[in-house]
Order: structure tokens, then sequence, then C-alpha cells
């Protein structure tokens, strides 16, 4: 497995916060986890509100948690309210099942990590994050 570097995982991140000042979004958190599920970086922008940080990385770990970005996991409460229901009460409520979750995989489609964003829309949150990793090369999975 290819590791996600903090080189790389920095340039998501400062991607990821351009975009969401480059769009005038309310401010955002940003969690970088890498395939483990291990906090690579993570970073609040002046003004979030209080619990922006756990909901963005439990969008990224949701993420890894099901192996499919958040937006999946979202459509899939909705088709499956109690398998999302089940899995969030196993993960010991980890899990934030809305768009802003989204896999990090390499070229090959090998899975390095996930980026998870919070602060704005779920839609924006998205945005935010494949930005970051579409900068850093790398293909961005929301779902």
């Amino acid at each position: 497995m290819t590791d996600l570097s903090l080189d790389v995982a920095r340039k998501i991140l400062d991607v990821a916060l351009a975009k969401g000042v480059e769009k005038k979004l309310k401010p955002l958190v940003i969690t970088i986890l890498d395939a483990r599920g291990c906090v690579k970086v993570t970073a609040a922008q002046d003004g979030t509100s209080l619990k922006r940080a756990e909901i963005a990385h439990g969008k990224a770990y949701g993420a890894l948690a099901l192996g499919m970005g958040s937006r999946a996991i979202y459509q899939r409460a909705q088709e499956q309210a109690y398998f999302v229901s089940a899995v969030n009460t196993m993960a010991q409520g980890a899990l934030i099942p809305v768009p802003g979750g989204v896999l990090i995989q390499d070229a090959g489609g090998a899975l390095l990590g996930a980026v998870g964003v919070s602060g704005d829309t779920s839609d924006n949150d998205e945005i935010c994050a494949i930005a970051g990793i579409e900068a850093a090369g790398l293909k961005a999975n929301p779902g």
C-alpha cells in the first residue's frame, strides 16, 4: 500500500482551504486521514463552530470505514436507514453520513486515505475536498 505523505496531505489541505476562501464559504475544518484512519493533518479556519472538527473527522472516518465516499453513504442512508444506523452504532457514533467525506486514491485506484470537510453546506464541503485531492494529482472518490 502506498502511504499518504505529510507533504501531500498538506497540499490537499492548503488547496481545500483556498477553495473555501475563493468561494467565500463559511469557515471550514478539514481533516485528512491516512488509509489506516490515523490523522495526517487537520486545520480549522478562524470562526468555525464548536463541533466542526468532529464532523469533519466523522465524514472522513465514515468514508474509510465503509469504503465509499460519504455521498454514497448518504444515499445508502436514504435507502437503508436501519443499516447505516446500525453501522454507526457499531462505530460508536463516529460516522457522519452526509457529503464532504472523500476517499483519496492514487492513479491505480489504491486507497491512500480520506478527506473530511465541515463548515458550509455538505455539497460545498465536498467541492473543497475534491479540489484539494485533485490538486495533489490524486483521484477523488466522493461516492
